[in-house]
């Protein structure tokens, strides 16, 4: 018995996958793909999750953010749209995909994408802001009607103006407003009302339609012939849900043609009843003023009256005799400040008279005096003991004493002799005694003996 050995290729998923995607890529390469967005996802990474379906399938697509920026229009869930891109694998759960590279609005989807596309355009500009905006004459003379004259616009119109306001002149400006040509034709009868300056407001109006019949009130042309009118416009085209170019840039836009003309014109009922009560408010405060008048003519008389001469003459007098009475308690008041500060400063005078001065300072001068020959006195009697103390005590040293007990002084050359032995024999020499002085010679000269 043989056995057979048989090489198995065993894959991995994640191998498997991967070559399952790059037979993908490389098997259909770039593909256009049409169908119904369904399942419709922007996550916050700005990536576009979607699914496109017919009737009888779908697939799972993804368009990533490099890519989803060029598109100029807004996808949304029931859009049917072309794609343009590659199949491929997402290979962490297995799921076939298209990578969308490219994406457009397939059928009306593409006017609608226009119609975006020309409202962020105009919106950038400016046209659509309220700022520029005209204000819509409250009691317009005439009115401008542009619009198809066959159309039920028209007569819902006119229906409405012959209702609300038969005041106004009524100016039809006939033009196209579906078609190829109606554009243009619009632009036409638009300049046509603003180079003749014949009405008030402008109504541009049409019945309601589809997307294609409303086009040529998307035109950017027309759109500028509405921004650039003189005249105030108010748009009223198609239905309450329908929505153009148009209606964004007139300077009033209405649901539907016959609410343009109820939004142009006030109405003529409301317009009586707001007239009879303006004149009811005019009567009654006509009245008030009446009255108000006389009552500020009686004040004004009175006024008067109190003012005549006489009266103020009155007052003036009594006004005299009030400064009178203040100004002579004024004066005695004063007065009787001055006086009382006069006898202050008179007590300071007298305190401070110079008699009294000169008293006080006699008194000090004495008694200086006095003190002065005291102490002189007391001064001589201490000096003359002092001096009396001195002379006996001078005495008791004094050489004359000493020559009053019969000793006398040796001089010689008027130098006084102490010792023998300075002289020597023939010295002529003095001696001064105590009364008298007599003159010898030195004969005899003995040594001193202790």
């Amino acid at each position: 018995m043989y056995a057979f050995t048989v090489d198995k290729k065993i894959y991995t998923v994640s191998r498997l996958n991967q070559e399952v995607q790059q037979l993908l890529e490389s098997g259909f390469g770039t593909l256009w793909l049409q169908g119904e967005l369904s399942n419709f996802s922007r996550p916050a990474s700005g990536h576009f999750y979607f699914s496109l379906k017919d009737s009888q399938a779908q697939i799972r697509c993804a368009m990533f953010k490099g890519r989803n920026r060029t598109i100029d229009f807004r996808p949304e869930n029931g859009d049917a749209v072309v794609v343009r891109g590659k199949l491929g694998l997402y290979a962490a759960r297995g799921d076939f995909q298209l990578i969308v590279e490219h994406m457009e609005p397939a059928g009306a989807g593409k006017l609608q994408a226009a119609f975006e596309a020309i409202k962020r355009e105009l919106d950038a500009r400016g046209w659509f802001a309220q700022a520029g905006k005209q204000p819509i004459p409250v009691l317009p003379r005439s009115i401008g009607v542009v619009t198809s004259p066959t159309g039920a616009a028209l007569r819902d119109v006119l229906h409405v103006l012959q209702r609300r306001y038969r005041q106004a002149d009524i100016i039809i400006y006939p033009t196209q407003t579906q078609g190829a040509a109606a554009a243009p034709a619009i632009v036409r009868a638009l300049q046509t009302a603003n180079r003749r300056a014949e009405v008030d407001v402008l109504l541009l109006v049409r019945g309601g339609g589809s997307l294609e019949d409303l086009w040529a009130f998307n035109e950017v042309a027309v759109a500028e012939a509405v921004h650039a009118s003189t005249i105030p416009v108010v748009a009223g085209i198609g239905h309450e849900v329908d929505v153009t170019i148009c209606d964004l840039v007139a300077d009033l836009r209405a649901p539907t043609p016959s609410a343009a003309a109820e939004l142009a014109t006030p109405d003529t009922s409301t317009l009586q009843h707001r007239l009879d009560s303006a004149t009811r408010n005019l009567t009654r405060l006509t009245l008030a003023r009446f009255a108000e008048h006389r009552q500020g003519l009686a004040q004004r008389i009175a006024r008067l009256q109190l003012r005549h001469p006489q009266h103020r003459l009155f007052e003036r007098a009594q006004r005299t005799d009030e400064l009178q009475l203040r100004l002579n308690r004024a004066w005695s008041a004063q007065t009787q400040r001055r006086m009382v500060r006069l006898q202050n400063l008179a007590r300071r005078l007298d305190a401070s008279s110079p008699s009294i001065r000169l008293g006080r300072q006699l008194a000090s001068l004495q008694a200086l005096r006095t003190r002065l020959q005291v102490a002189m006195t007391h001064r001589q009697q201490r000096l003359r003991a002092r001096f009396e103390l001195q002379a006996r005590m001078l005495d008791g040293v004094s050489p004359l004493a000493v020559l009053d007990r019969g000793y006398a002084l040796i001089e010689k050359e008027g130098k006084l002799v102490s010792q023998a032995d300075s002289l020597a024999v023939g010295d002529d020499i003095s001696a001064r005694l105590a009364h008298g002085e007599i003159s010898a010679v030195v004969s005899d000269i003995r040594g001193s003996e202790l």
